[in-house]
């Protein structure tokens, strides 16, 4: 689905949030290598990310026309800085349920950017009738963690394990869910 332009005042930056478009394909593409390879807390190793342009354009499409999942962009003065989205889940049983991501550039975290992101994508969420929002974070990740109980969210299960670095150690990641 697609959010109309929004521009927010960030300690006397200007924070705009919109939809993606097609044009945006190649920065995406850019902004998934970099943001993977700058922590360890996101899903994938940067060489992991194989999207063409084509398939980008092709998700971001699919990502406009949905009733069920939005994603939203952030600008900061200018700069993209990172995104949002929440998927909604296909089963009549699970229709309540919306699943959400989140990452931003390393030097734009910790300036309320993240904080304004999830409580957007919540409202949207509540609006379009789902009842609850989950997400999943390594357990290492503590400011993401602080976050998402400020915004409400709950630790209700932990997947020991679930990521294998590359040094072979593990990591244990956290399912949080917020009632909308």
């Amino acid at each position: 689905m697609l959010i109309g332009k929004e521009i927010y005042d960030l300690e006397g930056k200007e924070l705009l949030l919109r939809s993606p478009g097609k044009e945006d394909a190649a920065i995406l593409i850019d902004y998934l290598r970099t943001t993977c390879e700058e922590t360890r807390f996101l899903s994938k190793e940067p060489e992991e990310v194989l999207l063409t342009l084509e398939e980008e354009k092709e998700f971001i499409r699919k990502m406009n026309v949905s009733d069920e999942s939005v994603m939203i962009l952030a600008f900061l003065d200018g700069e993209f800085a990172g995104n949002c989205s929440f998927s909604g889940q296909g089963l009549k049983r699970q229709k309540h349920r919306a699943t959400m991501g989140i990452a931003l550039y390393q030097k734009y975290t910790g300036m309320g950017i993240g904080r304004l992101l999830i409580g957007k994508l919540c409202n949207i969420a509540k609006e379009k009738g789902f009842e609850q929002m989950e997400l999943e974070v390594m357990a290492e990740n503590e400011r993401a963690i602080h976050l998402y109980k400020k915004m409400g969210f709950k630790i209700y299960g932990v997947f020991p394990g679930n990521a294998k670095y590359k040094d072979g150690t593990y990591g244990d990641a956290y399912w949080m869910m917020k009632k909308l």
